[in-house]
């Protein structure tokens, strides 16, 4: 089973840059998209009628804000949004149960230059931790998506200068240290631990993209049960058509 995140900074945009032809050739078996920045009814109708596929959306009631979707081959048995009407009116979160697992696609919020968000994002963080601590009492557990936040100094090319950028301020990434202590798996990170300038997010600033300066902010995190099935967990960083590009996650039996 592959799945496939990719924060598609406007799904319009990204279908005119040839989603479509990326999606047949990657034949990802469930697909989850952030910041798609439409509501349902504005999704290219060659993706609302993918055979085959099932198309699940949260849209922002702020026209062409934030948004996820999920394309998914894979049989979902249930659907639900977060049900706290601050994150659904801003299209954070749809929580999927597939037959094995639980499935969080997940927008985060960013808590902005002036840090103004700053509180919010942090109080998202603890409702999603306590979420996913209640859903993996039922079955295992998978979270992914745009979390807006690089970990480690590994995690961002230029650390130092970013200590007071929201994405790298301590209490951000103390929130995925503590993630990590309730027992979730940075997957990417956990098979390859030392690897250097893997990045999902560059700004569009010129040349910041083509010289590799990003951060790592967009993750697949599991809960340990499902480490033996793992086959793969990769970025992507040659697929344009966004300042994210998509992760990776392949399962086994």
């Amino acid at each position: 089973m592959k799945l496939i995140s990719w924060n598609v900074n406007g799904i319009r945009s990204v279908y005119n840059k040839g989603f479509l032809e990326w999606f047949a050739r990657e034949s990802p078996d469930i697909t989850c998209l952030q910041e798609t920045k439409a509501d349902y009814f504005q999704f290219p109708l060659e993706l609302r009628e993918l055979q085959d596929h099932t198309v699940t959306h949260s849209s922002a009631e702020k026209k062409g804000y934030s948004g996820v979707a999920t394309i998914s081959r894979e049989k979902i048995l249930d659907t639900k949004k977060f049900e706290k009407p601050s994150y659904d009116s801003e299209g954070r979160v749809l929580i999927h149960e597939y037959k094995d697992f639980f499935l969080l696609n997940c927008y985060f919020p960013n808590g902005q230059r002036d840090h103004a968000r700053v509180p919010f994002k942090l109080e998202f963080c603890h409702d999603i931790l306590s979420k996913l601590s209640e859903l993996r009492k039922i079955k295992s557990v998978i979270i992914t998506g745009d979390f807006n936040t690089a970990h480690r100094e590994i995690d961002l090319a230029n650390p130092k200068s970013n200590k007071n950028t929201t994405g790298f301020l301590l209490p951000e990434r103390a929130w995925v240290d503590t993630l990590i202590e309730a027992g979730f798996v940075d997957i990417f990170r956990h098979l390859h631990p030392d690897r250097t300038g893997a990045y999902t997010w560059w700004s569009n600033m010129p040349g910041v993209r083509a010289r590799n300066i990003g951060w790592r902010i967009d993750y697949f995190f599991i809960s340990p049960d499902l480490l033996p099935r793992v086959k793969a967990a990769e970025i992507l960083p040659a697929v344009t058509g966004s300042d994210h590009c998509p992760i990776v996650l392949e399962l086994g039996p």
